[in-house]
């Protein structure tokens, strides 16, 4: 009997530290990079289907997360050091051709920025729910800041800023906090689950308690993902939130440059992060801007964990994208 493969996991040293990677296929290299909170199994709907495909995929579990090293420091977390991980790693997998990237959630800034920084090693990627914006006029903390916090309204990046607060929230009861975070942001949640609260709240403070998970986030999935959180915290994946000041003073050297190769981008239209809170009315004419061969689709109901949500549509976009590539 035929039985679905199983990515096989490694412990990769791509320069700076060591990644846990899963690894399935052969062929030309797709990495596949996760957001927050979430994990290299956040693709377990794409890994298989890609590889298929005739593709090398590696998904990775992203520094501070999982089985890859989690160093302490903030500055560890900047964006300049994440890319620096996903080139490592390409240069480890396919050191004589240039690889294909995938991201979600703060998987899409990572991948998009690795193809925009280095576009002699990256030959085409992939952003879901977070769109492209280019080089940033001003670091982002200035953005929310003004949106949110000076008009005495929560931000959860705020929230964030302060090393210990949230870990502290979120590793209080770990499941709970997933099972709140991960379903309030869902298509199926109702409307008000992120309804505005004072700029003071805790970031669970209102999310609702769901009657049931949602039909794409079964209770194994829920179990997987406190394990992984149970084992290595918060503070990695927090502190990835605490360097835009970081980010910013680095990306200002690429003023100018557009992301010239091959892009496609995945939104949902009830997912806030991709009409970036409010502040674009769409996404994929803004992108053009600075992706100009962006292919961009937005799924009608989609919240913010695309591929978990939507399997089979977000591989039918990939892989016909994959397949018409040069």
């Amino acid at each position: 009997m035929w039985e679905k493969p199983v990515p096989e996991f490694r412990q990769i040293d791509v320069g700076a530290l060591s990644l846990k990677v899963a690894l399935e296929g052969e062929g030309p290299l797709v990495v596949m990079v996760h957001g927050f909170p979430e994990s290299w199994y956040s693709w377990r709907h794409q890994i298989g289907p890609v590889a298929a495909a005739g593709y090398k995929v590696a998904a990775i579990d992203v520094r501070g997360y999982g089985g890859s090293d989690k160093p302490q420091d903030i500055a560890a977390y900047a964006m300049e050091a994440i890319v620096g991980d996903v080139v490592g790693l390409k240069q480890v997998l396919q050191p004589d051709a240039p690889a294909i990237l995938v991201g979600h959630d703060w998987g899409a800034p990572i991948v998009w920025n690795s193809a925009f920084t280095r576009p002699d090693l990256f030959r085409a990627v992939a952003g879901l729910s977070v769109p492209f914006t280019g080089v940033p006029q001003r670091p982002f903390t200035q953005v929310f800041r003004e949106l949110f916090t000076a008009k005495g309204l929560f931000f959860y990046q705020e929230y964030f800023q302060e090393p210990g607060r949230a870990e502290a929230e979120l590793e209080a009861d770990v499941r709970r906090s997933l099972r709140l975070f991960l379903t309030s942001a869902s298509g199926d949640a109702p409307a008000s689950a992120w309804a505005p609260k004072p700029a003071d709240s805790n970031l669970l403070d209102s999310l609702p308690e769901p009657e049931r998970l949602p039909d794409w986030l079964s209770e194994a999935d829920l179990d997987f993902y406190t394990a992984e959180f149970t084992a290595s915290g918060f503070r990695g994946p927090l502190n990835r939130y605490r360097n835009h000041e970081a980010d910013y003073a680095w990306l200002s050297q690429f003023a100018g440059r557009t992301l010239d190769q091959p892009a496609l981008y995945i939104g949902g239209t009830r997912d806030p992060a991709s009409t970036l809170f409010g502040q674009v009315a769409d996404p994929v004419a803004m992108m053009r801007r600075f992706a100009p061969h962006v292919v961009g689709h937005m799924l009608e109901g989609c919240g913010h964990w695309t591929q978990q949500e939507r399997p089979e549509e977000v591989n039918r976009l990939l892989l016909d994208w994959l397949a018409g590539l040069p």
